[in-house]
């Protein structure tokens, strides 16, 4: 099994870095300390489920995005593609058959 609190500490990581902003920055956002984001990032504190999502919201991501890098992102790509190219596939392959 996957250790899904150290995917989240790397993805917190990640996307702090991607929106150059540090760690002080982030906890001002999160409403904590910076202690607590560097003891977080450092995986040796595990935060409650509302400071994931005061963090994710903090870094303007899903929180899902703070376990799996990117999933709402791909969640909405994939209704997208539903959307535009396999309805209307289906719709077409439905009007021919009958």
């Amino acid at each position: 099994m996957e250790d899904y609190f150290e995917i989240f500490r790397m993805n917190v990581k990640f996307y702090r870095e991607q929106k150059k902003i540090s760690q002080s920055l982030l906890a001002i956002g999160a409403d904590c300390t910076n202690g607590l984001i560097g003891q977080i990032e450092a995986g040796t504190t595990k935060p409650s489920f509302d400071r994931i999502v005061n963090i994710a919201n903090a870094l303007g991501v899903h929180p899902a995005d703070l376990f799996l890098r990117n999933a709402s992102t791909t969640v909405s790509n994939t209704k997208n593609l539903l959307r535009t190219e396999l309805i209307p596939q289906i719709e077409e392959f439905v009007e021919r058959r009958l």
